[in-house]
């Protein structure tokens, strides 16, 4: 499958559920891509510079939280990375779209059975810890770029 920013999906577990972005204008869920929409206004040289960017900016937030940085940021679609919080008030809410394609990292955590996990675009940075399979999810940080 030829891709906009480059990727290579034919071992992708999300495969099945792609429409392609090629054929979608850089839409392959049907939502938003960050990467899509950076590779086409500013060209890969662009998109990279601001993936580098938001790396830094990722890792500043979670410096403050005393969480370990992340290596890289990878391209994930929303329907994976779309946990449901449970609000003060007992109810659930998901932040995400599931149809988007954003920008995310786990972060393993030796210590304990916790992973965090990062996602973010060009408008907000999310950070959260969830124990295996993203179960009981806990929101940690949400700020806005």
């Amino acid at each position: 499958m030829e891709t906009i920013c480059g990727a290579d999906c034919t071992s992708c577990a999300f495969k099945s559920k792609c429409k392609g972005c090629i054929a979608t204008c850089g839409s392959p869920f049907g939502g938003r891509c960050v990467a899509a929409e950076y590779i086409k206004a500013g060209g890969r040289e662009g998109y990279a510079r601001f993936k580098k960017s938001l790396l830094e900016e990722v890792n500043a937030v979670l410096a403050s939280a005393d969480i370990p940085p992340a290596l890289a940021l990878y391209e994930l679609p929303g329907f994976f990375v779309n946990l449901e919080y449970t609000t003060p008030g007992g109810e659930k809410v998901k932040l995400l779209n599931d149809r988007n394609v954003y920008l995310g990292a786990q972060i393993d955590n030796t210590d304990i059975e916790t992973c965090f996990g990062v996602v973010a675009d060009t408008g907000f940075i999310l950070v959260c810890s969830y124990g295996e399979g993203g179960s009981d999810p806990e929101l940690l940080i949400y700020k806005k770029r």
